[in-house]
């Protein structure tokens, strides 16, 4: 089997499945259906009890899998869904693209399986698995959850349909309307009675969307729509109500960049040359970095940096002080603790075979590393510890 490269994995995730057959006929490996922990000697108390992290898995391997790290024992613990839940056949899924905690429910958005599965966050056992096709990312306001999707089959097609927004109530856990926005919408924002959706348009490659769609969340239907540039992706809220949005741009002549769109005009109000493939935000710092794939050098270009977001001005070109991003081959996801900000950066190395998780202090130097599942991507703080097994 020939080594995944990151454009072609860019394409099978985010554009559709290039590389199904090839994926699934040379994966040899058996499941691992066992937890196991690594000691990290990095015991913290405070609010934050812990975190769960979602690995994507290699799309077409229905390898999906969830980690979970204890800061009061500075235990990180690998694979604990499918030894919390033996009567789950397939266990997490294909593909596991966003996760969120709201009220006592952890939700991990399971996109080539088609549905998002409902967990105890206080023990992460199985209550529900939630139908929605080629679902991507949820957000929460009141009774309700939102959830992405890209409506149609998992393919590159330029013929492709508009995706929609799913309505979901948190209580019965059950769609119970849909609002279609542009092509193949990733992630969203809610500001006020607003919803934010940023178009990808992915499938139809070259023809990609650029807009954002905003829904009023009292009607549900869609009320403006924004144009901002082409293959949208990631969008962050800041602590003043301003909306940053990614562009991924088209791998070839027009490069990824981020804006700022202002919810109170609905207009983009701020464009900076900075490459952006993923971004998190904490308090008045959104951390960006980017993994840019060019067909023209037939490489990618890594870079870190944090803005500023009261004076939005990149404060660093690279948050890792110690050198040890030399180590990092693919970054592919980033998190901060809002407690002690020290943060955390995934390596999806080859895309094939477990990555790593970094973390780092505040000021940038490495704390520890541990070994993850596939594809370490998606990390959310959860404020209730998870219990043990019966």
């Amino acid at each position: 089997m020939r080594r995944i490269l990151k454009k072609e994995y860019v394409f099978a995730v985010l554009l559709g499945v290039l590389f199904f057959g090839e994926l699934t006929g040379c994966r040899k490996e058996e499941r691992i259906n066992r937890s196991t922990e690594t000691e990290t000697n990095d015991r913290q108390n405070g609010p934050i009890k812990g975190f769960f992290l979602l690995n994507e898995g290699n799309m077409g391997s229905n390898k999906s899998t969830l980690d979970y790290y204890d800061y009061e024992t500075g235990i990180y613990t690998k694979n604990i869904f499918a030894e919390r839940n033996p009567g789950v056949v397939k266990e997490l899924g294909d593909v596991g693209n966003d996760i969120q905690i709201y009220g006592d429910k952890l939700y991990a958005v399971i996109n080539c399986s088609h549905f998002v599965e409902v967990m105890d966050v206080n023990t992460a056992k199985h209550i529900k698995a939630v139908s929605i096709p080629n679902c991507r990312y949820i957000v929460f306001k009141g009774k309700y959850a939102y959830v992405s999707s890209y409506a149609g089959p998992v393919k590159i097609d330029p013929n492709a349909r508009l995706g929609y927004v799913a309505r979901m109530d948190t209580s019965d856990l059950k769609v119970i309307d849909t609002c279609v926005v542009g092509y193949q919408p990733d992630e969203m924002v809610i500001w006020g009675d607003k919803l934010y959706v940023a178009n990808s348009g992915g499938y139809r490659v070259p023809n990609y969307d650029s807009t954002v769609s905003v829904i009023d969340l009292n009607t549900f239907k869609v009320i403006k729509t924004i144009d901002v540039a082409i293959n949208l992706h990631r969008l962050e809220l800041d602590s003043d109500g301003y909306i940053w949005v990614s562009s991924r741009g088209d791998y070839y002549g027009v490069p990824s960049k981020t804006f700022v769109i202002d919810p109170r005009t609905d207009k983009v109000i701020e464009r900076f040359n900075l490459p952006n493939s993923n971004m998190t935000r904490c308090g008045d710092s959104i951390y960006v970095y980017s993994c840019e794939w060019s067909y023209l050098t037939s490489s990618n270009t890594i870079t870190y940096a944090i803005i500023n977001t009261k004076t939005r001005r990149v404060v660093t070109r690279n948050f890792i002080k110690d050198g040890t991003e030399k180590t990092i081959k693919v970054p592919y996801g980033v998190a901060v603790n809002p407690n002690s900000h020290d943060f955390i950066v995934t390596d999806a190395t080859d895309y094939v075979t477990p990555g790593y998780v970094h973390c780092f202090d505040r000021y940038g130097k490495k704390k520890w590393t541990v070994n993850a599942g596939d594809i370490p991507a998606h990390i959310v703080f959860t404020h209730k510890k998870l219990q043990p097994l019966d």
